[in-house]
């Protein structure tokens, strides 16, 4: 009886004694980051290497793992990745598998918002699959903290409703990319120069009567009738500023007042669509508008062909250097009767989804040190540079960065850039601005000054940044798609009046039984939340 009571007792201890010794390994593998020392500054950022994985969109041009930024810059912290890269078109199916499998990268880096959406954040956030990160950024990183108070709306825009960051934005600041929400119009300076016009139109009035003198007047001195006053590729270039002029924002929702609204059914947007089916009756838009391709668009402003078109620079189109780009004035956003203030859209300044640390990172303090730099002015220039001695040198005096001759086998500096760091055709989580040193050119003094006149004093936020809870998000999808379409399909129908606007009452009434009403109330509650915070 004893012994059989002291070999019962001996294996509940040896059961005991597994699960302890069980207990401790789980609790190591969790809490992985115990073993790792973080240097709290300078660097290295940890003395023993650190290897970690990295999931990001790319660009295609060159292996990252053999650009010399990420080569010194993982030289300099001791921190090296394996990437996980892929096609920016595939990425956010990728990111997607990659969460519902499970297998998840260290870093999700340079995702963006339409890939890594708001609703990812807060869900895999709330599942534990992302790492909150503002008590990081508080401890370890002085940079992005520093942002985070200088513009509390961004801090505001990027803490989800339980309270926690789950994802770094990326912040522009001190120059035009900071202000522009689109692509600027342009007008061809040249057929001004021609007609003596030698201020932009300020009303829709001057805007319709500089048209029609584009139209009848030869302004390409060609002795032909071909000139397209105004043209576009789906009115997706031209209609943002056209949509200003009478008094709306942007085409979708947008805030006035504290109020919520639903631009496309407003008496505004009818204004919008009578004045543009008046310029596309007359010819002064571009018959092929809602057909042509973006290829045919570019061809007609190579051939001097075009009045008014929109580009993020006006020699992108027209085929102009720089130097002659610079007689291409600049929209100026224009009144209308409806509208007696001019009205642009500005940039919120930030784009979210950036960067994100996942449970199973190794080390989220070297993480979040890691990128911390890229928000400095430093970190940015060198990322968006390289370092010196390839694409830059610094003068004598060590103020002006010098540009250095780009080698044969690249078409250009830009193809040349590419190949040095990643930050080419993604964007990067970093605070992009202005470079100390980097020489500004008579074009780029060009773009600010016009920006500075024509585009800054008139510009607001048409909405901001929020967050909607994912069964929010699901209604708001489902009524999206449809209700997209739709109005897209009869913008088309109303400019080239296939559908009278004579309509109007019965398009209303069809967005309302898509169900706008509700689509307008999520916005709403979002809204006075964000605007509490």
């Amino acid at each position: 009886m004893k012994k059989g009571l002291f070999l019962w007792l001996t294996a509940l201890i040896t059961i005991v004694m597994l699960a302890a010794c069980s207990s401790d390994e789980e609790s190591k593998e969790t809490d992985s980051s115990a073993d790792v020392k973080v240097n709290e500054e300078g660097y290295p950022i940890v003395d023993e290497k650190l290897e970690m994985t990295l999931m990001a969109p790319d660009a295609g041009v060159a292996e990252w793992g053999e650009m010399p930024v990420l080569q010194e810059y993982a030289e300099k912290t001791n921190i090296h990745f394996e990437y996980n890269l892929t096609p920016i078109s595939d990425f956010g199916t990728k990111l997607n598998l990659a969460f519902a499998s499970g297998d998840l990268p260290d870093i999700i880096f340079a995702a963006g918002s339409n890939d890594f959406t708001s609703a990812m954040e807060m869900d895999y956030g709330k599942q534990g699959l992302l790492l909150p990160l503002e008590d990081l950024i508080k401890e370890y990183a002085p940079n992005i903290q520093k942002v985070l108070e200088e513009r509390p709306e961004i801090r505001k825009s990027i803490t989800t409703p339980d309270g926690h960051i789950y994802a770094l934005p990326r912040v522009t600041s001190g120059n035009h990319e900071a202000v522009w929400y689109r692509q600027p119009l342009w007008y061809n300076g040249q057929w001004l120069d021609a007609l003596g016009v030698e201020e932009p139109p300020k009303t829709t009035e001057e805007f319709y009567d500089l048209l029609v003198r584009f139209k009848t007047e030869d302004p390409n001195g060609n002795g032909e009738a071909d000139e397209i006053p105004l043209s576009d590729v789906n009115m997706n270039g031209s209609r943002q500023w056209l949509l200003n002029a009478f008094g709306m924002k942007v085409w979708d929702i947008e805030e006035v007042d504290g109020k919520v609204r639903y631009a496309p059914i407003t008496e505004n947007y009818k204004e919008y669509l009578t004045f543009m089916k008046k310029l596309y009756n007359e010819k002064l838009l571009d018959q092929e508008t809602f057909s042509q391709s973006n290829d045919q668009f570019a061809a007609k402003g190579q051939n001097n062909r075009l009045g008014v078109f929109n580009a993020y620079y006006s020699f992108q189109i027209t085929g102009e250097t720089e130097e002659e780009a610079m007689n291409n004035p600049m929209y100026f956003p224009l009144k209308s009767s409806v509208s007696n203030e001019p009205l642009m859209p500005l940039n919120p300044g930030m784009s979210r989804g950036s960067f994100s640390i996942t449970k199973d990172n190794p080390s989220p303090e070297a993480s979040i040190r890691w990128v911390d730099y890229l928000y400095s002015p430093e970190g940015h220039a060198y990322f968006d540079q390289g370092p010196e001695g390839l694409l830059w040198e610094w003068d004598e005096n060590k103020e002006v960065r010098l540009d250095l001759p780009v080698p044969e086998k690249f078409d250009n500096r830009e193809k040349w850039r590419s190949t040095i760091t990643p930050a080419y055709g993604i964007l990067l989580p970093e605070l992009y601005g202005p470079i100390e040193g980097q020489k500004e050119t008579d074009f780029y003094k060009f773009i600010q000054s016009e920006t500075a006149e024509k585009y800054e004093p008139y510009a607001e936020i048409p909405f901001p940044l929020i967050y909607l809870e994912s069964e929010e998000q699901d209604e708001i999808n489902t009524i999206k798609v449809d209700l997209q379409s739709y109005v897209e399909q009869m913008e088309a129908k109303f400019i080239t009046g296939v559908e009278p606007l004579s309509n109007w009452d019965g398009y209303v009434k069809t967005i309302e039984s898509m169900g706008i009403d509700r689509y307008v109330e999520i916005y709403q509650e979002a809204y006075d939340k964000w605007s509490e915070g």
